[in-house]
């Protein structure tokens, strides 16, 4: 498992925002909902679609190719046509700095 890297400061974050970054030669997508920060990778496990792209409803994230859902707590694909999820991330915020850890 990799080490927790600086990703962002809790500023950058509006409510029910979404940010598309590279960390560890990955792109994932770390995302506040509720005041709580999740990290999804960027990738739609039904085509294989970018997952930034897509809008943010409540806690699921919807690619915007053919409008699977996938849970960004936990990375679960909600609706079809996915049915696997997408790699989830382990994320803890240390005062104003947001920190990601890519899960292998």
């Amino acid at each position: 498992m990799s080490e927790f890297v600086k990703v962002a400061c809790t500023a950058d974050f509006a409510d029910e925002c979404k940010i598309l970054l590279e960390v560890d030669d990955r792109l994932v997508v770390v995302v506040r909902v509720n005041d709580e920060y999740h990290c999804v990778d960027d990738v739609c496990t039904h085509d294989g679609g970018p997952l930034g792209d897509g809008e943010l409803d409540g806690c699921h994230l919807i690619c915007t190719r053919h409008g699977a859902k996938f849970d960004v707590t936990d990375g679960s694909a909600v609706t079809m046509p996915a049915t696997q999820s997408t790699g989830s991330h382990e994320v803890k915020v240390e005062g104003d700095d947001i920190y990601v850890r890519i899960n292998e």
